[in-house]
């Protein structure tokens, strides 16, 4: 077993969290630094994000570390949260993927994508429409879907809260601005601070030391009481991916646009006609839906879109996680602890 060692984290979003409580589980004594004022401060992407677990689904723009990371994921994420003081919704239940007819040549050509990218044994499942309205009774009739097996989804609004109090051993720095991360040491606005390894999950604020660009997502909280709708839906569109999220007890989380550019302002009203009439066409019922709140947040992404992992003696970066975090951050975390052993 590593014996105890004194861990600088740079960044306090999902992969900071995820890192303070795998890292404290193992015995070590771990500081996280972070800009924000507090645990409460939603600036991390990791608050805005819907939650999906969909390594299959993602291989249309991943590569194949993205999809393996994600499915080992979605084995860790139920050890991680039994461990936590507060209660996080937590299902994979599969999900969904659905075409109206008019964009069926489009959908099929992402599904044989998906079919060729994906590994032996992971595949997508024709549903015929009375299986598709035994699933989810809610969802449009006539819709061509596809089954997606295994995925999942997870609250992270309750995932954040619950990874920050749950981690053991860990010193929270709030208003503590990393400004370089060098190894055995984040140099801060109070002086350099020492440790036995640090770790670079600060996103945009990691520039510029990697290349890394905001990519803006915006998102929508509906309130839809009665709809039941039980697995992440995604609609293949010629224009649009839009996803649509339930969350007990009856919220739907639809998005999720990508948009070049680093604007935080509030969500578009281009946004808001063209999500929601994309979801409101494959699920009528939310057009009576109450929209709740709104949130627009950037994505860290690299040249690439790919996410990184890189290592040095005392130091770890990751970074440019994209629209993936969720999906792969406890894989990614354990591939990055590797070097601790």
């Amino acid at each position: 077993m590593t014996s105890r060692l004194r861990i600088g984290v740079a960044g306090a979003g999902l992969l900071g969290r995820v890192l303070a409580v795998q890292l404290g589980a193992s015995g070590h004594e771990v500081h996280v630094h972070d800009p924000a004022s507090g645990p409460q401060e939603r600036g991390a992407t990791g608050w805005t994000a819907a939650g999906m677990l969909s390594p299959l689904a993602e291989l249309e723009t991943a590569d194949e570390r993205v999809f393996r990371w994600g499915q080992r994921s979605i084995e860790l994420w139920p050890g991680i949260l039994r461990r936590l003081p507060q209660p996080v919704e937590f299902r994979c239940d599969g999900s969904l993927l659905v075409a109206h007819r008019e964009d069926l040549g489009a959908a099929r050509r992402v599904v044989d994508l998906l079919a060729r990218k994906a590994p032996a044994g992971h595949q997508a499942q024709d549903l015929a429409p009375k299986e598709l309205a035994q699933l989810e009774p809610s969802l449009k009739a006539g819709l061509h879907a596809w089954l997606l097996p295994g995925e999942g989804q997870i609250h992270t609004v309750q995932a954040m809260q619950a990874l920050q109090a749950g981690a053991l051993d860990t010193t929270w720095h709030w208003s503590s601005s990393v400004s370089e991360v060098l190894p055995r040491c984040l140099r801060t606005a109070t002086g350099d601070e020492r440790y036995d390894w640090v770790f670079d999950v600060r996103g945009l604020g990691a520039r510029p030391q990697l290349p890394v660009r905001g990519v803006r997502g915006e998102i929508f909280w509906l309130q839809a009481p009665g709809l039941g709708l039980r697995r992440p839906v995604r609609l293949l569109h010629a224009r649009h991916r839009v996803y649509l999220v339930p969350r007990e007890p009856d919220i739907v989380v639809v998005g999720a646009s990508e948009i070049e550019g680093e604007d935080r302002s509030p969500v578009s009203v281009r946004s808001t006609v063209e999500l929601l009439a994309a979801a409101c066409s494959i699920l009528p019922p939310l057009a009576e839906a109450r929209i709740v709140h709104t949130e627009s947040n950037l994505r860290p992404a690299l040249p690439d879109n790919q996410p990184l992992l890189e290592h040095a003696p005392g130091l770890v970066r990751i970074n440019g996680l994209f629209r993936h975090g969720w999906l792969i951050a406890p894989g990614l975390v354990e591939s990055a602890l590797e070097c601790l052993a």
